[in-house]
């Protein structure tokens, strides 16, 4: 790896990193598309991050092909594909971690606690290997977006953060690896996610100001779905993630929000421009 991106370099070409663990699918090829449209080598990193998962959380099952991945990364043009092993980026006695105090213990951060950290540290290696100078994430992990950019920010990676717009299916659910554990029943119910942000961003464009009621109006639809189990429904400033009681004018507001269907934990946003 090292030797390609020295080579790159000396040529002048700019490098584009789009991370992934894997389980390639039409929102990655869309953060691909993007990492293309700013760089001239691109590389995608495919790596299931053991560190940011919860002992109780779904590690060993999360799906992982990567023949597949490999035939979809070549159809997409990507250049260079990294695929290490978990031995080569946590070595034995591995004990440095990357951690983004305060944005990483809201939201997601409180459902779990080390999920951050892991994340921080993982894309921090990636960086410190592949010396990207931009690398595209999806917006669907809002916060993850908002911790990676706090974290060149402070750490003066010299990366510039790209956030790609969520790419969604035909009824609006956000893709996700995930929804292959989704039965039948919870595929269809998990539709209402989508559904119920874009009738918060209608209050807030009709006229609500109070993070509350819409808060309330969100959870009230999701629970109409028998299969549907709340973790959270937040509303955030777009950029610090601090929490809003009261919305203002030209502040960008994020509204997430966490809901299990079943076994499967889904998470969506929305961004709200007044």
């Amino acid at each position: 790896m090292q030797m390609i991106v020295r080579e790159s370099r000396r040529r002048g070409k700019r490098i584009g990193l789009v991370p992934t663990m894997g389980f390639l699918h039409e929102g990655h090829k869309s953060l691909i598309q993007k990492a293309r449209e700013v760089s001239d080598l691109v590389v995608v990193s495919i790596f299931v991050n053991p560190t940011q998962f919860a002992p109780n959380e779904d590690f060993d099952r999360y799906p992982r092909d990567m023949e597949r991945d490999k035939a979809i990364s070549e159809s997409v043009g990507v250049d260079v594909l990294f695929t290490p092993g978990v031995e080569e980026m946590y070595p034995a006695g591995f004990s440095t971690y990357v951690v983004s105090e305060g944005m990483s213990s809201i939201l997601e951060g409180k459902f779990r606690p080390t999920h951050f950290r892991g994340v921080a540290t993982i894309v921090a290696k990636l960086f410190l290997i592949i010396q990207p100078d931009a690398a595209v994430f999806g917006q669907k992990d809002a916060q993850q977006c908002a911790v990676i950019k706090h974290m060149v920010r402070d750490l003066n990676f010299g990366v510039a953060i790209i956030a790609a717009p969520i790419v969604r299916e035909d009824d609006g659910l956000a893709i996700s690896s995930r929804n292959i554990y989704l039965s039948p029943e919870e595929r269809n119910d998990a539709a209402i996610l989508f559904y119920s942000l874009r009738k918060a961003e209608e209050m807030i464009r009709g006229g609500e100001r109070y993070a509350a009621a819409v808060m309330r109006e969100v959870e009230k639809i999701i629970r109409t779905k028998r299969t549907a189990m709340i973790d959270y429904v937040a509303v955030n400033d777009a950029e610090s993630l601090t929490e809003i009681s009261e919305l203002q004018k030209e502040k960008p507001v994020l509204i997430s929000l966490a809901v299990r269907f079943g076994k499967t934990r889904l998470i969506d946003n929305i961004i709200v421009q007044l």
